[in-house]
């Protein structure tokens, strides 16, 4: 007798999300069945990865010299540090972290900040994501004027809050982008920023979730359970204001973990510091990924070849 997986049935399904415009637009969503499940229901598309890509190099400044090593002829180049993600690491997508933006750093205008945005996305072959400094206010001006300088090209803008998703919102809808709607860990404060923007008009098919997410070790079994919890209310329960795709922002918070950025010489029962990080950072995108995650932002070179060779033998 031939051995037949159990199978569990669904009566929600994934939406599905265009990433970009024209000849670099990627899709996300889509599935009818749990993370990774492939033998339960339909997965047309596979999860993304996307590199990091910061707009000043002054934000590197604290990070381990295993991040920053690979990077170290481009940090100071946005575009071309974008390039080298996409030529030598093979990102799917570029994520543009817009932090010299906050006024409590360099407070970056947001014209200035647009004006990079709109010179990465006419420039790079894949959709672009742009990550604001996550100061509510500044990020709600930075990125309505982003949206507006690139109407049209549908940047993925974030992240949207319950403090400024109207703005946010607003310029998305008006001149064609998706937004990032993050949540602190809850699945009914995420379904709550949900609707709030589909009651000012964002169609579903223009918001990606970002539930908000811990480290290994940090944190991470908490974001676990709540994105299952996301995945199966969607799914399992038919809950159409859950039923969007969910993006994780892996990379800063597994590499300002003690674990990863302390040094040899302070710790040297850790091992070797570059091995570290980058372990740091694929086990807790391998556990995002598990629990539902469809685009992941990371930062080394070798936690993204790991993660997308489990995303080719998964998705198979």
């Amino acid at each position: 007798m031939a051995f037949e997986f159990p199978k569990d049935s669904y009566s929600g399904k994934i939406v599905e999300v265009t990433l970009g415009a024209g000849a670099k637009a990627k899709k996300v969503g889509g599935q009818n069945a749990m993370p990774l499940c492939n033998f339960e229901g339909v997965f047309p598309n596979r999860p993304l990865v996307a590199m990091e890509v910061y707009d000043k190099p002054e934000a590197t400044e604290t990070w381990p010299q295993a991040a920053k090593e690979p990077f170290a002829d481009v940090l100071a180049d946005p575009l071309a540090w974008a390039k080298k993600c996409l030529d030598q690491y093979g990102a799917d997508l570029i994520c543009l972290q817009l932090k010299s933006t906050d006024p409590n750093g360099q407070n970056t205008s947001a014209d200035e900040a647009a004006a990079l945005v709109k010179k990465m996305a006419e420039a790079l072959p894949v959709p672009l994501i742009v990550w604001g400094s996550e100061n509510t206010e500044k990020d709600a001006e930075v990125l309505a004027k982003a949206a507006e300088l690139c109407q049209g090209m549908n940047l993925l803008l974030g992240p949207a809050t319950e403090d400024n998703y109207k703005k946010i919102g607003g310029a998305a809808l008006g001149y064609g982008h998706t937004i990032v709607a993050q949540t602190p860990i809850d699945v009914n404060m995420a379904k709550q920023l949900n609707i709030l923007l589909t009651n000012l008009g964002v169609p579903m098919d223009k918001i990606l979730m970002d539930p908000s997410t811990g480290a290994l070790g940090y944190g991470i079994e908490y974001s676990y359970s709540v994105m299952e919890r996301d995945r199966l209310t969607a799914l399992k329960q038919g809950d159409d204001k859950m039923q969007l795709p969910l993006i994780c922002d892996v990379a800063k918070y597994c590499w300002k973990t003690r674990e990863a950025g302390i040094s040899e010489a302070e710790e040297p029962t850790f091992g070797p510091a570059k091995t570290r990080g980058v372990l740091w950072e694929s086990i807790t995108a391998t556990d995002l990924l598990t629990a539902g995650a469809d685009v992941l932002i990371l930062r080394h070179p070798e936690s993204v070849r790991i993660v997308k060779k489990i995303i080719d033998d998964v998705m198979a």
